[in-house]
């Protein structure tokens, strides 16, 4: 059984249709990249995936339909969605944030161990537990936001560019976080992110976005052979 599967979706904002009929699975602890040039329709999926976009088509988690429920209740059966632009709650401290993640969880002595936890995997974040997190740096929001995801404690984490405007040692601590969690809890990781070369190093599988649809799939080692994805998304001539 997928983790994530998505049948026949399609998504519009008004009249105007993004996304056509894309079909994408994510199996069981793996991580899947989403690659495609701007406006090809990659925030767009996810915002879909999630229940925050009216869409149609078929969205099923851990086999279950969700294709009706709204997106806090898609939270609530385990699907978590770590928006482009971090979207952290910049008027609330970092401990606040955490705790507003796990909006889901009843049990508040598992939200006050998970917050411990992250602040053990995060000392920056522990570090600055009571300041404002409109106030940190954006390698640290992104790692709040990550954290404040995690905190519902999903079964799918869906990223939209997470390596967006960081420096680049920040962006590979950011990644090599995505792919222990994979490797070491068996979480699923939908990613979407422009920067290919370093999203095709830790994925497993692949997906090429380009107007709307499906254009290329295939194992992150086979999409970085291909001539296409070299041309366009790496850089290379051959």
């Amino acid at each position: 059984m997928n983790a994530l599967e998505a049948t026949g979706l399609t998504a519009r904002y008004g009249s105007l249709n993004v996304i056509y009929g894309i079909d994408l699975i994510v199996g069981k602890g793996e991580m899947v990249a989403l690659l495609g040039t701007n406006g090809a329709g990659k925030t767009t999926t996810l915002r879909a995936l999630s229940g925050v976009l009216r869409h149609g088509g078929s969205i099923k988690l851990d086999g279950a339909e969700i294709g009706a429920l709204s997106a806090a209740k898609r939270t609530g059966v385990g699907l978590a969605h770590v928006p482009q632009g971090r979207g952290t709650f910049a008027g609330f401290t970092v401990e606040e944030n955490l705790w507003l993640g796990a909006h889901t969880v009843k049990d508040r002595a598992q939200i006050a161990h998970d917050v411990q936890s992250w602040f053990t995997r995060f000392p920056r974040l522990n570090e600055r537990r009571h300041q404002l997190a409109g106030g940190l740096s954006g390698g640290e929001q992104q790692m709040l936001a990550l954290a404040r995801a995690m905190m519902s404690r999903p079964h799918v984490l869906m990223c939209d560019e997470p390596s967006l405007g960081l420096a680049p040692s920040i962006a590979h601590e950011i990644f090599a976080f995505l792919r222990e969690l994979s490797r070491t809890s068996g979480l699923s990781v939908l990613l979407v992110e422009q920067n290919a070369h370093l999203t095709l190093e830790i994925a497993d599988r692949a997906y090429v976005i380009e107007h709307g649809t499906i254009e290329l799939e295939g194992t992150a080692a086979q999409l970085k052979s291909d001539t296409m994805v070299k041309k366009a998304y790496l850089g290379l001539t051959a």
